[in-house]
């Protein structure tokens, strides 16, 4: 784990990422945390400033954590506040998670991220802004529209990077893990039905020749073990969102223009874009889907000019729909 500073409950403190970030921690119902971590030149420090109208909230995937200081410094440069959240059990929460018997990165259902996302809605909407913006990428792109679905009122609007809407698997195969993680997941909540492929993690790291510097410990560089509860509870909201989540807040979903097993830097080498071609009308009644051609499964961690297209969408599609 990196060397940072000793936590302080509920008070902002210096973040890893360096003196234009702090992060804070988020108490949780049950003892749990999660971690706020703000874009210090963009949002309001409480001795007089403005807070920008429109905050965006990014929300991590599965085993990773907030490490994109461009993302906020792009959105910061367009009057946007920005904030990232570190959930529970992830990254800068880690450990508080861990501390406490439970596994990092996993939960047993991820409808208890509704409480981390409340927590983050909640700090940010006291500290002034209007509007707030939720990004997520992945895992997050799923958490998001199911929350808003749950909390109307509480988002103003969803960008959905490479949102994981559905299991990269054929039908035969989906439904097999279906099958088999229902079951496993009643009686062997902790049993180890897959292991998550690094080979796109290493692509992106600057060990391995990416262009990235991130945390191998939060961003995981080995296989990392799945168990069985945690991907029912994904397999299951992929589910409630296929069914429709009927959202009437504006919606923005990208993705790349591929997937590919093994060109991790110009496709999606983890999700299928066809599932989520497919899956975006369902989110809501005002959708807008973007391909980014040669665009990485994290679109913001594309190679150039892929990543530029990405956020110059993002930034262009916020400045119309969320005025």
């Amino acid at each position: 784990m990196p060397d940072r500073p000793e936590p302080a409950r509920g008070a902002w403190r210096p973040d890893v990422l360096g003196p234009d970030f702090e992060a804070r921690t988020l108490p949780l119902p049950g003892g749990a945390e999660a971690t706020l971590v703000r874009h210090v030149p963009s949002t309001p420090d409480g001795l007089g400033d403005d807070p920008a109208r429109v905050a965006v909230l990014y929300v991590h995937g599965f085993a990773d954590y907030f490490f994109h200081p461009h993302v906020a410094a792009g959105l910061a440069d367009r009057g946007y506040a920005f904030y990232g959240i570190d959930l529970r059990g992830h990254g800068r929460a880690w450990d508080a998670q861990v501390a406490a018997g439970g596994d990092p990165n996993q939960v047993r259902d991820i409808a208890v991220y509704a409480q981390d996302l409340d927590a983050a809605a909640a700090a940010i909407r006291a500290a002034g802004h209007e509007r707030l913006v939720v990004l997520g990428h992945s895992t997050g792109g799923l958490v998001a529209p199911l929350w808003a679905a749950a909390r109307p009122g509480r988002a103003d609007a969803l960008v959905l990077n490479s949102p994981w809407v559905e299991v990269n698997k054929s039908l035969a195969a989906r439904l097999a893990s279906v099958a088999l993680v229902e079951t496993l997941g009643a009686f062997a909540p902790r049993a180890v039905v897959s292991r998550l492929d690094v080979d796109y993690a290493r692509a992106l790291h600057r060990s391995y020749g990416g262009e990235w510097d991130f945390e191998p410990a939060w961003k995981p560089h080995e296989p990392f073990a799945v168990h069985a509860a945690w991907a029912r509870s994904v397999m299951r909201s992929q589910r409630r969102l296929a069914r429709g989540l009927h959202l009437e807040i504006p919606v923005l979903v990208l993705a790349s223009d591929r997937s590919s097993t093994d060109e991790h830097l110009t496709t999606d080498s983890v999700l299928d874009v066809a599932h989520m071609r497919d899956r975006a009308p369902r989110v809501g009644t005002d959708v807008t889907f973007r391909e980014i051609p040669g665009g990485a499964h994290d679109l913001a961690l594309s190679p150039g000019p892929a990543r530029e297209l990405y956020l110059a969408t993002v930034l262009d599609w916020l400045d119309a729909r969320v005025p």
